[in-house]
């Protein structure tokens, strides 16, 4: 099976950009996430939660470099620098406001999957949870995608992993319908509650002592779930 993908926000007010940009992503095999200003673009950061973002500089409502510092102020992610500005000024600034990274318009799409790729290593080395995550009973090991409860293996479809994974992910956090939605099926489902609803059941059966009386997997009724407790 495939690891999660990786939802990269690319904030950028040229649709050429889009429709250039988005289907590489696809192919390689990340989920494209869009914002044309930087207002939308912040809006995205806070909603999605993406793994990386792709910033222009020259945003229609707003310079580029104060969404890069907006967004500091609370996203750790890796954001990478995609401007036709060249001189050497720009991207120190924008270097020190918090990029990790700087790629000049034109640009080849190769390089520029390479270096999102080594920003999303770095990011991951650093934050991620090494071994295998802990709730009581249960026990989700991301990199084998193995799920057990009481030491036996529980079978997860690809969509409820990845449903479990995000909520192991932030434990005792709560995830909103449609930050779930959107981030798992895509923006066309952003508002399909009761689909989510039935995924939740699924996990819920195959995890919890009592489904209908859940410990794990716990409801915020109006907002969205969360899994219950730290894992160890």
């Amino acid at each position: 099976m495939s690891a999660l993908r990786h939802r990269i926000l690319v904030i950028d007010d040229e649709p050429q950009i889009h429709r250039f940009l988005g289907p590489a992503l696809d192919a390689a095999g990340y989920e494209a996430l869009r914002a044309d200003s930087g207002q939308e673009g912040l809006r995205g950061i806070a909603l999605w939660s993406p793994d990386a973002v792709v910033l222009d500089l020259g945003l229609p409502d707003m310079d580029g470099k104060d969404v890069l510092e907006k967004a500091r102020a609370f996203y750790e992610g890796p954001i990478l620098i995609l401007s036709a500005r060249d001189r050497e000024v720009e991207k120190i600034e924008a270097l020190d406001r918090g990029a990790n990274d700087y790629v000049e318009k034109p640009f080849g799409v190769g390089e520029l999957l390479a270096r999102l790729r080594v920003a999303l290593r770095q990011s991951a080395a650093s934050k991620r949870p090494t071994g295998p995550l802990t709730f009581g009973d249960v026990i989700i090991d991301l990199d084998l995608r193995l799920v057990t409860k009481a030491g036996a293996a529980v079978k997860l479809s690809p969509k409820e992993f990845e449903l479990l994974a995000r909520l192991a992910l932030s434990p005792g956090k709560v995830l909103t319908h449609k930050e779930l939605l959107v981030g798992i099926w895509g923006a066309s489902h952003a508002d399909d509650t009761q689909y989510l609803r039935v995924f939740v059941g699924q996990l819920r059966q195959k995890l919890e002592d009592d489904s209908a009386h859940p410990r794990l997997i716990l409801t915020e009724p109006g907002v969205g779930y969360r899994l219950q407790g730290a894992a160890s």
